[in-house]
């Protein structure tokens, strides 16, 4: 698959490197989850400069740095002592360097030193300072465990707290580029065929590319690949999460598996895990994992109690509520009924992701204030799917959602809002809309 969208993050980071170079050294650090693309976005912004690129792999520092060694000498040009065995002095050496010559230097999965010598922290920061000044590096490092990631740079008692110039955290595709995807690999596709890329991969990278490079871009092309013995997708969702929660991910796992099944407020996934205390998991979740948000209905006080809690990544909402719920059945390989399951379930399934796609398609046009949904504390009568409040003052939109245009009921959708706007919004003018797979 090509190289989509960045520019923005493409701009940003050329003009560091261009400051780096010219003035002195910059440290950028790049996040994001797994698979979001920050490797290829990094090479390619230094493509056409000297690069020196460090994977940081779970080996003895001393094997790290013998890997090392050999490709900062080829790139740069230049000897380097063989006797370094610690990363601390080749950083060291290679800030030395760049006193008198520019270059990148890209330590990929950075947040791995702390599973091989934490002290490379403190050992960089001390040598940051001193060499930053005068030298011309343009020192950029990534890491894909957000939680560790977030600690390194941004938690006060951290060494290299304060220390990034700019900190890149990279987003999936936006909704514009899922199309410009659909269209150059899948010229005839149908709005079903786009939600359906949105509701896999939520616009994740590796995941758009891994059905590019295999299959047609039709829903059930996609699910076919999915779903099935040796797919790449059957454990993805364990193997991005188990480093981010360590050996108590089981607990995680329940809370996640609850609340992509619909048990969303925490009242009802402590009782769905056994009536057990779950605020601090919830919480970390939340503020450290960046995995599940806290949604409350629009125009709510902050304080409200009425909260749902979502998992924000489509693809692993996904995983959780069809692989994770259902790993019986992968672990005797009945792929075909799992397959079964989840066509019958899809146009449920798929209405909730169409609701989720409308809101950051009304996002992404700049043209509000705010963009949620609403619904009373009890009951569910008065829901409405869609409210967004425009950047003009008093006007708002509400909307209803529903894969089908004629399942709509235009006099309830009218109720809801007349009701909306007597307890809320009296000053506001209300428009309704009513958005189907045909307004994607």
């Amino acid at each position: 698959m090509k190289f989509y969208n960045r520019e923005q993050e493409l701009a940003e980071l050329n003009r560091i490197r261009e400051l780096s170079f010219s003035d002195h050294s910059r440290l950028t650090v790049v996040t994001g989850r797994r698979r979001i693309g920050k490797t290829s976005l990094i090479m390619k912004s230094v493509s056409t400069t000297p690069t020196v690129y460090f994977f940081v792999g779970r080996k003895s520092e001393a094997s790290l740095c013998a890997e090392f060694l050999p490709m900062a000498s080829r790139v740069l040009d230049v000897f380097v002592p063989p006797e370094i065995q610690t990363f601390r002095s080749l950083f060291q050496f290679l800030m030395e360097l760049a006193v008198h010559k520019p270059f990148n230097l890209v330590v990929d999965e950075f947040q791995e030193f702390y599973n091989i010598n934490p002290t490379v922290y403190s050992d960089m920061q001390n040598i940051w300072d001193t060499y930053r000044q005068r030298s011309r590096m343009n020192l950029i490092v990534s890491g894909s465990v957000y939680s560790l990631m977030q600690k390194i740079f941004q938690h006060s008692k951290e060494p290299l707290f304060g220390r990034a110039d700019n900190i890149l955290k990279l987003a999936p595709f936006d909704l514009g580029t899922l199309k410009a995807i659909m269209q150059d690999y899948q010229t005839a596709y149908n709005n079903d065929d786009l939600l359906a890329l949105y509701t896999f991969t939520g616009g994740v990278p590796k995941y758009v590319e891994l059905f590019c490079d295999n299959v047609p871009l039709t829903k059930e092309e996609m699910l076919a690949f999915m779903i099935r013995d040796n797919s790449p997708f059957t454990e993805e969702g364990k193997n991005l999460l188990i480093e981010e929660f360590g050996k108590n991910y089981a607990t995680y796992f329940s809370i996640l598996g609850a609340i992509s099944g619909g048990v969303n407020t925490q009242s009802q996934i402590e009782a769905a895990l056994g009536s057990r205390s779950i605020g601090g998991q919830i919480k970390r979740l939340i503020e450290d994992y960046n995995i599940v948000v806290r949604q409350r209905p629009l125009l709510a006080k902050v304080g409200s109690q009425t909260v749902r809690y979502e998992i924000q990544d489509n693809f692993l909402r996904f995983w959780f509520n069809y692989f994770e719920r259902h790993r019986s059945l992968i672990e005797i390989k009945n792929f075909v009924a799992l397959r079964t399951m989840v066509l019958e379930d899809y146009p449920t399934y798929s209405g909730v992701m169409l609701e989720r796609y409308f809101k950051q398609q009304y996002a992404e046009s700049f043209k509000y204030r705010a963009i949620g949904s609403w619904w009373e504390p009890k009951g569910a009568q008065n829901e409405i799917d869609l409210l967004a409040l425009k950047i003009e003052k008093n006007q708002a939109v509400v909307a209803e959602v529903k894969r089908q245009r004629k399942n709509i009921k235009p006099d309830l959708v009218a109720a809801k809002a007349e009701h909306l706007k007597n307890k809320l919004l009296p000053k506001y003018d209300i428009e309704m809309r009513f958005l189907s797979l045909e307004d994607m």
